[in-house]
């Protein structure tokens, strides 16, 4: 069995301190009493979205639940140590230039702060993480000794990396600042496309916290800031990336309307973009427009219908590997649900094959982990390892 620090346990503790019952808990959230009992208790595995309910109804940070950053595996893989100097670089963006850097020649940074993106989508956490800190340094000092628009691009592209990588290690604190500093940087970029995409992510932001209205909001003004820019087939993929965002976000607030209108809108609009995966790292396409369905469907609960759609998904050999990995940790939760646990098994072991770090630090992979692990009368051996090794 699962050790007993898992999201349920960590739940039932804020709800005493809280002075709530489980009955009357499960009345405010809402779910059932059962589902309720069955979480903190540990024989349910909680959705993010169940997990989200409760920190919003417990006026928390979904991380309070889910346990995030977990210290000891990063730890283990020494990426613990790496988070501070990422926060201090982050926190350089007005002091000026730094007589003490010695700075590559800016093409030589703009090439740089384009590797890192990749990097982090092919989930070299570690690799990214240790060069980040020096690439602001020198991008912050460059950008007001000799501005230009490409340099204030490239700074904002290492912020947006920064936030990719505190979010995949569960520093979301951290996450927020990044996309704070992305917009400083974009804004004397003058670029409206950059300031979309910030845009796009933050909406992301509120839907891990279970804040719809907000995210929604969010996704909606950067459509507006999209309206500053060309029509081009570049804007274009970040609009229909702008859609999926709320079609994820409507998902999880089951409003099955406006998850039909945003999905077809980007369907519309991949027919004309083709696989544009290249376009600010968004991996958006076709492709993307099925995986996104995939989500969608699972956050309203048609689990059944979401295996299927999972099944008829082609990944393209463009993507990221984080964005595979993703995929199949969407795809073991719905098998998991509609009892196909050696299925699921498998596409978590996919995951784990893609992107390791990613996988392990995703809460949604190990809270399914966990589901599975009480789903069997007899743990396979694959699953106990699995279990270890997301610290279960």
């Amino acid at each position: 069995m699962p050790r007993d620090d898992h999201a349920g346990t960590r739940i039932a503790h804020h709800r005493k301190l809280a002075g709530y019952t489980q009955a009357g808990f499960a009345l405010i959230i809402p779910y059932s009493y059962s589902h309720l009992h069955k979480v903190e208790s540990g024989h349910k595995s909680p959705s993010q979205e169940f997990i989200a309910a409760c920190a919003k109804a417990l006026h928390i940070d979904v991380t309070a639940l889910t346990g995030q950053p977990y210290m000891t595996e990063l730890q283990e893989d020494r990426l613990a140590e790496l988070i501070r100097p990422i926060r201090e670089s982050l926190d350089l963006y007005d002091l000026g230039a730094d007589p003490a850097v010695i700075s590559r020649r800016p093409e030589e940074l703009i090439d740089a702060a384009d590797q890192l993106c990749q990097r982090v989508r092919e989930t070299q956490l570690n690799t990214a993480a240790r060069a980040l800190p020096r690439l602001i340094t020198e991008l912050t000092s460059t950008a007001y000794v000799n501005p230009t628009t490409e340099g204030w691009r490239a700074l904002a592209s290492a912020y947006r990396t920064a936030h990719d990588v505190a979010v995949k290690l569960g520093f979301v604190d951290l996450s927020t600042i990044a996309l704070d500093r992305m917009d400083w940087a974009a804004q004397r970029a003058s670029d409206p496309l950059l300031a979309a995409v910030r845009q796009y992510m933050r909406g992301l932001v509120y839907f891990r916290e279970g804040e719809h209205t907000i995210g929604l909001r969010l996704v909606a003004a950067g459509h507006r800031v999209l309206g500053q820019a060309d029509r081009d087939r570049e804007a274009l993929a970040v609009a229909g990336q702008l859609h999926l965002g709320a079609t994820v976000i409507a998902a999880r607030a089951h409003d099955k309307t406006t998850v039909e209108t945003h999905l077809s809108e980007a369907r519309d609009i991949a027919r004309r973009t083709g696989d544009a995966s290249e376009v600010h790292w968004l991996s958006f396409g076709p492709a993307n427009v099925a995986a996104h369905q995939v989500s969608a469907l699972g956050e309203l609960r048609e689990w059944g219908q979401a295996v299927e759609k999972a099944r008829k998904v082609k990944l393209p050999k463009s993507w990221a590997a984080s964005r595979r990995a993703h995929f199949f940790i969407d795809r073991a939760r719905s098998e998991m649900e509609t009892g196909r646990s050696e299925a699921a098994l498998k596409s978590l072991v996919k995951a784990r094959e893609i992107a390791p770090q990613q996988t392990r630090y995703h809460p949604a992979a190990r809270e399914t982990i966990q589901g599975l692990v009480h789903h069997q009368r007899r743990t396979p051996e694959t699953l106990s390892h699995m279990a270890a090794w997301v610290g279960l």
